[in-house]
């Protein structure tokens, strides 16, 4: 095999297809497209257009409730995950363990609103977390494993 041999596989390019160049072509004149009409016609074929019938998609009500505008960003985080960063050695549990500890090891990913304890898994070492919320089932895990939970927010209701 020589330099000038070497040759793409056969049907590894395919030129594309040059539309409206000639009745010889195959796909001269209408391209393609047939005869008039709104699909003939560049820009006009309106997805879900029903000829100017009240369209399905506007005739069926609007159902469900939205609270993006208002709704909170939390980075959940799950009890046995976080056990499992601490037997790794990967979470320090010396001193509290907030947003910034939990995001620092790869834990809360996003949560522009704080971090939100879960209490899925199991906790056996004694943890003091600073969270901006968590869950009844989580609150107790930690506490029972000697550890303890302080959510501000909380607090900041019951002075």
């Amino acid at each position: 095999m020589k330099l000038n041999d070497i040759r793409d596989n056969a049907g590894a390019r395919h030129r594309r297809m040059r539309v409206g160049r000639g009745i010889g072509s195959g796909k001269g004149k209408t391209s393609g497209r047939g005869q008039k009409g709104a699909k003939a016609r560049s820009g006009v074929s309106i997805n879900g257009f029903e000829g100017g019938q009240m369209p399905l998609h506007m005739r069926l009500p609007k159902r469900g409730f939205s609270n993006k505008k208002f709704a909170k960003d939390f980075a959940e985080v799950n009890l046995g995950l976080v056990q499992k960063f601490i037997d790794a050695g990967k979470l320090d549990i010396t001193g509290v363990v907030d947003h910034a500890a939990l995001k620092a090891v790869g834990l809360a990913r996003g949560g522009k609103d704080g971090v939100r304890l879960l209490a899925k898994g199991e906790l056996t070492s004694k943890v003091t977390f600073n969270v901006a919320g968590a869950s009844a089932g989580a609150v107790a895990a930690v506490e029972k494993a000697g550890g303890s939970v302080i959510v501000p927010a909380k607090e900041e209701a019951a002075a």
